[in-house]
């Protein structure tokens, strides 16, 4: 490396002589070396030049980390006559100090959007991981490097000391940058990390997917998160279907378009809802699904007691399974929403009267039971519904035949589903839907992937389809205010009026035995609300509602306009879509990008009942939560 650089005053230097530390320091802070400093040196070199000339003197651990910086600049301080070897390193003051100095010599600090501190450590074999500040396995590695180079173990003070000065490092003198678990998106690649020893993860670009050391991004590991296995290629997504209990071809393809859902680290994801007797499998399928895209120690659990327990298992697991539930209270559905399609949670920090701490997570859900626990209209909006069948006695087999048969086909599963989502890459920006669907970025992404996964092209469409049309008759039926509705636009087209009237209007269609259920509403600010739920899919059944304003200053009032406009036809028989039909789905266009070119084809689709919603920003739920966000940063050249 040649350096031009103006040469020092060599009587400056002989007069300060005495003390080349001081000398050093204030040429490269205030000379010509500034254009070789990193800008956190020159910040640092910029603060010490200045404590020389109001205070003429540095402490201790100053000059001792002054001099740690210096070292980085033999060559530029020697081009300039000052030979660094001549100055000598000043005394480590205390533990704290040295076990800073490890951290600077060892790992790369940052903050992400949440201001939680975080540290990059190299490891001897040349692998990174990426620990929190506040982590044990941080504090360990901390005090096994300390360990290795003094030869005895710092003192608990000495590294709560040495901690406290990271994290406020990283926070307030290092970048931001994004952390993920298990899944992230970075330069039009995914990454997914395989959670091993040695901190891989599987790149996947559209050209198709490597098992790569080192990403690009920042991976960090929660307690119960589970290796994934090293994906081999050449399989099949087939070799699936006999490990999982499913009714038919439909429910077959609408459980591998989730899993390729999953897969994609940008939501909203639809939430799997598995419903089985005893003993069909409800749980095993759940547990195989996520040990093939986030194993964890504890792949299901029961629901959280509350909100904040939920966006704390969000936010430190990719995939949420929850396993054999009764019932979901409404709070618990209005979240599970908010984490479908995005949505986040703050709260008050503990041991804090201001202070907030605010969750921000949208994850993957799975759930089971016996029952239809899913009644609530917008939950069943983002719902795959599948009934799993009971399962012969002679088809039952041993558990761990069953498991170890599965961690053989594992690997090839898992490269068979990476050959999906690299097809998916190849081919997203190329897929047209003419009408966009409830979740819609989820039907895009799985018509993209459909080359590659095993049914012919329209299939996912057609039982999606069908599913939602399952969704929306399940949800009227269950609904007694749904069902009150239609049976009064079964006398009249259209009704209008307030809604207490609505409500002394529809009690007409109902038996004392209902009105007197708390499914019921009892008052008109109730039914409001439960008609604004139901508005959706009525209309899907050609019932149009409609919330208005009547009259003038003081005659005026808010009035429910309710029509009939149109039927749809039932799902399991539809009627040919006419030439003007505008049908959800009547049809799909996608252009597949090859070596020879681009190639356009179309998918026929069945008719689909109409919908309102185009994309997935739909409501969440009924309260208004903050979220945050980030874009991942680009390391600094020279780190690590």
């Amino acid at each position: 490396m040649s350096i031009d650089i103006i040469p020092f005053d060599e009587a400056q230097l002989r007069k300060k002589s005495q003390n080349l530390l001081y000398v050093a320091i204030r040429y490269l802070a205030d000379g010509a070396g500034q254009g070789y400093l990193r800008p956190e040196d020159r910040e640092d070199f910029q603060k010490a030049a200045w404590r020389l000339r109001t205070v003429g003197d540095l402490t201790q651990a100053q000059a001792r980390a002054a001099w740690r910086r210096l070292r980085r600049y033999e060559e530029v301080l020697a081009a300039a006559g000052i030979q660094f070897e001549r100055i000598p390193e000043p005394q480590c003051p205390c533990e704290a100090v040295k076990l800073i100095e490890l951290v600077e010599d060892g790992a790369l600090l940052f903050h992400d959007a949440g201001r939680v501190a975080y540290a990059v450590l190299s490891r001897e074999d040349g692998h990174l991981e990426c620990h929190a500040v506040k982590s044990r396995d941080f504090k360990l590695w901390l005090q096994s490097r300390f360990r290795a180079e003094v030869g005895k173990t710092p003192s608990n003070q000495a590294v709560a000391d040495a901690l406290s000065d990271v994290e406020a490092t990283c926070i307030f003198s290092r970048a931001e940058q994004q952390v993920f678990v298990r899944l992230a998106e970075y330069n039009g690649r995914i990454y997914l990390d395989l959670g091993n020893p040695a901190w891989e993860a599987v790149e996947i670009s559209p050209s198709g997917w490597r098992i790569i050391a080192n990403p690009p991004v920042n991976f960090r590991r929660p307690r119960g998160m589970a290796a994934l296995p090293r994906p081999e290629r050449g399989g099949n997504i087939d070799e699936l279907r006999r490990f999982v209990n499913v009714a038919d071809d439909d429910d077959w393809r609408l459980l591998v378009a989730w899993l390729v859902a999953v897969l994609r680290p940008r939501g909203p994801y639809p939430v799997l809802v598995l419903t089985a007797e005893q003993g069909a499998g409800k749980t095993t399928v759940v547990r195989v699904l996520r040990s093939l895209v986030d194993p964890a120690t504890a792949p299901v659990r029961t629901t959280p007691r509350d909100e904040r327990d939920l966006m704390i298992a969000a936010t430190n697991a990719w995939m949420l399974a929850f396993d054999n539930l009764s019932n979901i209270p409404g709070w618990l559905s209005d979240a599970l929403c908010r984490i479908a399609t995005g949505g986040g949670f703050a709260t008050r920090a503990l041991y804090s009267d201001s202070d907030e701490v605010i969750f921000d997570a949208t994850r993957p859900l799975a759930i089971n039971g016996i029952e239809d626990v899913v009644s609530r209209h917008d939950l069943l909006d983002r719902a795959l519904l599948l009934n799993l069948p009971p399962i012969p006695e002679d088809r039952r087999r041993p558990e761990e035949e069953f498991w170890r048969e599965f961690e053989e086909a594992r690997p090839h599963i898992l490269g068979a589903l990476l050959d999906a989502v690299a097809e998916g890459l190849r081919n997203v920006e190329h897929v047209n839907l003419d009408k966009l669907p409830r979740m819609a970025d989820f039907a895009k992404w799985v018509v993209a992937c459909e080359p590659a996964l095993p049914w012919p092209a329209g299939a996912f469409i057609e039982a999606y389809t069908s599913n939602r049309a399952e969704a929306v008759d399940l949800a009227l039926e269950s609904d007694l205010v749904a069902n009150a509705v239609r049976d009064l636009l079964t006398e009249r087209e259209s009704w209008s009026g307030t809604a207490t009237e609505l409500l002394n209007e529809l009690e007409r269609y109902t038996t004392e035995q209902q009105r007197k259920s708390k499914s019921w509403p009892k008052n008109a600010k109730s039914l409001s609300g439960r008609i604004r739920r139901a508005a959706t899919f009525l209309r899907t059944i050609g019932i149009k509602i409609e919330f208005t304003t009547r009259g003038r200053d003081r005659e005026k009032h808010r009035a429910i306009v309710i029509e009939r406009v149109c039927a749809r036809a039932s799902p399991s028989s539809p009627e040919p879509a006419k030439p003007h039909d505008s049908s959800l789905f009547a049809g799909t266009q996608m252009g597949t990008q090859n070596e020879a070119g681009t190639q356009t084809r179309s998918v026929a689709s069945p008719p689909e009942r109409k919908h309102d919603a185009a994309g997935d920003a739909g409501d969440a739920g009924d309260d208004d939560l903050h979220s945050l966000s980030g874009n991942p940063r680009e390391w600094e050249e020279g780190t690590v």
